[in-house]
């Protein structure tokens, strides 16, 4: 599902518009993007939990050259499922 078909199914769900669900759908992940910015989690109840981890700095290995190489510590962000759904998709 991408987010065209995500926006039509919410607004069928919701019994809004297309135009009404495509704002409620931006500002939810413009929300959620904010909010992992600044470091903090997203958390929502019985579907998951958005946050932010730190990545360790580690040594790689170049596919072409073979040469070692230095990959940097960094931010990522990190999706955990909740348990309602983890046990909707078994």
């Amino acid at each position: 599902m991408n987010k065209k078909e995500l926006i039509a199914a919410v607004a069928q769900r919701a019994g809004v518009t297309k135009k009404e669900a495509a704002n409620v759908v931006g500002a939810l992940v413009d929300v959620v993007m904010d909010t992992l910015s600044k470091g903090e989690s997203v958390k929502i109840v019985g579907f998951g939990t958005f946050e932010v981890v730190q990545r360790k700095a580690r040594k790689g290995v170049n596919p072409r050259t073979k040469a070692p190489i230095k990959i940097p510590a960094t931010k990522v962000p990190k999706f955990r499922p909740g348990k309602e759904l983890k046990d909707k998709v078994k």
